[in-house]
C-alpha cells in the first residue's frame, strides 16, 4: 500500500509517501482508494467530508471513520454508498451518535459499524492510568503536563 496523508502542514511524516496540505484536498482525495478519517470535531471540521469530497474519491473507494462522526455529512455518505460510488464504509463513529435503530446505515450491506471503541487496545487502560498519574505528579511539581488539550484548536 502506498500511504499518503493530509494535514495542516506539509511536513514529512515517517512511513507516509506524500503529505498534502489543506489546499491540496482535491488532489489528495482523487487518489485515495481508502480514506481513513481521524479528524477531531471542531468548528472547521464539522461536515468537512460531504458530497463533493466523496465524489472526488475514486469510484470503488472505501471510507473508514474513526475520528468524529460529525466530520462526515451522513446523508452524503448514505448516497455515495447506495449509488455504489463508495464500495463500503467502516464506521466507528456516526452522526448522530448513537445511530437510531431505523437509520439507513444499519441496513446497507457495504457498511460495518462498530461501537465507537476503535482506540482501545490491549493495555489501553493501564497506559491511560499511567498517563494520568504522570500528569498528576507533573502538576504537583509545577511541571508542564503532557497531552494537553489545545483549547484554541478545539482538541
Amino acid at each position: 500500500m502506498r500511504v499518503i496523508g493530509l494535514k495542516r502542514t506539509k511536513e514529512p511524516v515517517e512511513h507516509v509517501a506524500e503529505v498534502y496540505g489543506p489546499d491540496d484536498l482535491e488532489a489528495f482525495l482523487a487518489q485515495s482508494e481508502l480514506l481513513v478519517n481521524i479528524l477531531p470535531l471542531t468548528a472547521k471540521t464539522r461536515g468537512w467530508i460531504g458530497r463533493r469530497e466523496l465524489a472526488t474519491l475514486p469510484r470503488g473507494a472505501f471510507l473508514v471513520n474513526v475520528g468524529r462522526g460529525a466530520t462526515v455529512q451522513t446523508d452524503a455518505l448514505v448516497e455515495a454508498l447506495r449509488s455504489g460510488h463508495l464500495a463500503g464504509a467502516g464506521l466507528d463513529v456516526t452522526e448522530p451518535e448513537p445511530l437510531p435503530a431505523e437509520h439507513p446505515l444499519w441496513k446497507l450491506p457495504n457498511v460495518i459499524i462498530t461501537p465507537h471503541y476503535s482506540g482501545a487496545h490491549p493495555g489501553y487502560y493501564q497506559h491511560l492510568g499511567e498517563l494520568f498519574l504522570s500528569n498528576l505528579q507533573r502538576y504537583v511539581r509545577g511541571e508542564p503536563l503532557v497531552n494537553v488539550v489545545d483549547k484554541q484548536g478545539g482538541y
